[in-house]
């Protein structure tokens, strides 16, 4: 047996899982010779419960086998592949042949007699008594071989043969395992908003007076009702007065600019302590509190950086990079440069960072806290993670660890590979149907085994020429597109009011609120019409309706006519929905925002769970039309109309 599949590369970490997902379990199994083989995988939950589930062999003519498997346990899971000599399938493949050849008919008989009672020699209650009067009726050569052949292939023989089918050679594989974590590890609808801004209010002097957690609180219902699992916070910690920058990254602040919160410390303190004009830790806790009420998770930023200010420069200055001319180095990504905050140089104290570092994290857990984004974990050494979150998840396995990680391919893929649960991706710059399609496969594929992918549409950071220039259109593909691509996606506040205006120059918004108050006025958009919120809400159901979208593996990529109507599709085996019906999804997108397509799409039909020109029902979610399609279907979407079918697929007369 080579090349088990799921595995790290090299093996050095486990492969990773949530609970929920189904598994595809693979190994290329062969021997020499012509004769038959079976497969078997051998999983074993945490608990302690084994199961031996058939490996079937895929159709690409290179011996490859797979079983789908459902984890439904948290904790670390063991498998291993079995590979066995399959004489029951041999034995019939032959005698198919022969008999109907009347060569060595009564040998061949003799054979599958043989086979069958060893068959029934394993099995239990009505089996075994089938399989040995079909082995007995099998050698009395006063009936005619064929009438004996005939009787050999009765379906309750065939099942019963199944259930105790003869096995020998047996062949094991080396034992793997498969790390399981909660589900919200990897399957969530993530929003991102800044307390101070919701519930700030301008003063008649010109100066702000800021939100708080109490005012952000009244948020939250809003941020579920469209249908989000978790709320991601940006840092809530004091932030720098000394160079502190002013609105759109300027270094000339006003009196009253509240600077940027991932400049953290102050003489207000530092990671351990919130910004007093959010209120104070109790005020957090009551928000944690109010989140989980209205059915959200609370995400922090884990920021690993200081401002000048901070308390650790003047405690732990060895923590810091200081310059020949003796000043601290700022964190710098050229041309880019933060004036406003000191990176932590990891080389000095590694002890005192750690443990640093584990004292805040438990400080925040305390408080409810078990999502941790981290802002730029791609800048700090790798053993620093695998240590850090290892511990943390040894104590507190629920605990979540997502990377702000936008960087080189091998250290995104590194970080997962260490330890984090979930990591951004570059679908923000994936735009035009053929690097969807090549993503899309690449995130559901292999690497799906230690590369948990969210797909964001924006962040305070990100506004893509795509949504810059695509207006509505643009807006919401691509929130289809992340909603039901993968089963985690976010997106930053705002995005629902379609703010597509950049600063000049760069690809982020204006007046960005990294640096300023941006209250919005959420009401006023309802009533204008102005908002996608409704068509937010509409995903985010679609999606918890849906359980083939909160599958990552479960990915297929289909074909139309035209360059830039993407279609994939999502199918989930009715074995592993509670229904016991199949769930299949398939997506339709319009990726040009700025005009109607018409074209072909062609279906592996195969892929959605249906035979080869099969009719089904197309019912689109969103629009509650329904066709009826087949293998090749005519699409027309507009892009300032709808410029997505999400479909659910159904049986006709279903």
């Amino acid at each position: 047996m080579l090349d088990l599949q799921p595995q790290q590369p090299g093996n050095r970490f486990p492969a990773k899982a949530v609970v929920g997902d189904v598994v595809p379990f693979s190994a290329a199994a062969f021997r020499e010779g012509h004769d038959r083989i079976g497969v078997t995988l051998v999983l074993q939950a945490p608990s302690g419960g084994k199961q031996r589930i058939p490996m079937l062999p895929l159709e690409d003519g290179l011996d490859r086998h797979q079983a789908l498997a459902l984890v439904d346990e948290q904790g670390t899971w063991k498998w291993k592949v079995e590979a066995w000599a399959d004489e029951w399938a041999t034995w019939h493949h032959n005698a198919e042949i022969k008999i109907a050849a009347d060569i060595d008919a009564e040998l061949m008989a003799t054979m599958g007699a043989q086979l069958l009672a060893r068959a029934a020699s394993s099995a239990k209650g009505a089996d075994a008594a089938r399989l040995a009067s079909a082995g007995t009726a099998l050698a009395d050569v006063q009936t005619p071989v064929m009438q004996r052949w005939a009787a050999v292939n009765d379906p309750d023989i065939l099942a019963a043969v199944d259930r105790s089918r003869p096995r020998s050679l047996v062949t094991a594989s080396e034992t793997l395992t498969l790390r399981v974590e909660r589900t919200r590890a990897g399957v969530g609808a993530w929003y991102e908003l800044f307390p101070r801004s919701e519930g700030a209010v301008r003063l008649a002097d010109g100066t702000w007076r800021s939100g708080t957690f109490a005012t952000a609180a009244q948020r939250l219902h809003a941020v579920r009702a469209m249908g989000f699992d978790v709320v991601y916070l940006p840092p809530v910690h004091p932030i720098g007065e000394v160079n502190r920058k002013g609105p759109n990254n300027t270094l000339t602040p006003q009196p009253g600019d509240p600077g940027s919160p991932w400049a953290i410390g102050s003489r207000h303190g530092g990671h351990d302590t919130v910004h007093p004009d959010l209120g104070t830790i109790d005020d957090f806790r009551a928000f944690v509190r109010a989140a989980t009420d209205a059915g959200l998770e609370v995400a922090l930023d884990l920021a690993l950086q200081a401002a000048p200010d901070h308390p650790w420069v003047t405690a732990h200055p060895e923590w810091f990079t200081t310059l020949p001319d003796g000043t601290i180095a700022f964190a710098e990504n050229p041309p880019k440069k933060y004036q406003d905050i000191y990176p932590v140089n990891f080389d000095n104290d590694p002890t005192g960072i750690v443990a640093e570092v584990l004292r805040i994290v438990e400080l925040w857990i305390g408080c409810g806290v078990e999502i941790f984004r981290v802002d730029n974990p791609h800048t700090k050494p790798l053993w620093f993670w695998e240590l850090v979150i290892g511990r943390v998840n040894a104590a507190h396995p629920d605990v979540v660890f997502l990377a702000e990680a936008f960087t080189r391919p091998a250290m995104m893929q590194a970080l997962g590979k260490v330890g984090f649960q979930q990591s951004y991706t570059y679908f923000a710059w994936r735009n035009t149907k053929a690097e969807l399609e090549e993503y899309l496969r690449e995130v559901t594929g292999e690497q799906a085994a230690w590369f948990k992918p969210a797909f964001w549409v924006n962040t305070p950071d990100i506004l893509t020429e795509y949504l810059q220039f695509g207006g509505v259109p643009a807006f919401k593909v691509r929130a289809a597109i992340a909603a039901t691509a993968v089963p985690t996606w976010g997106m930053y506040a705002g995005y629902e009011l379609i703010e597509d205006v950049a600063r000049p120059g760069a690809e982020e918004a204006i007046d960005n609120e990294k640096y300023e108050y941006r209250p919005r006025d959420w009401e006023r958009a309802a009533r204008n019409g102005t908002t996608i919120a409704p068509y937010i809400a509409k995903l985010n159901e679609i999606r918890a309706a849906h359980p083939a979208i909160r599958q990552l593996w479960a990915l297929d990529v289909h074909w139309s006519d035209d360059d830039a109507v993407l279609v994939y599709s999502r199918h989930l085996d009715g074995r592993f929905t509670e229904s016991g019906e199949s769930d299949t999804i398939l997506v339709i997108a319009n990726v040009d925002p700025h005009s109607a397509r018409q074209t072909t799409v062609h279906l592996d039909l195969a892929k959605l769970g249906l035979r080869p020109g099969e009719v089904f029902d197309a019912h689109d979610l969103i629009t509650g039309e329904t066709w009826q399609w087949s293998d090749h279907n005519f699409v027309r979407l507009d892009a300032f109309v709808e410029p997505a079918h999400v479909i659910h697929v159904r049986r006709s007369g279903a």
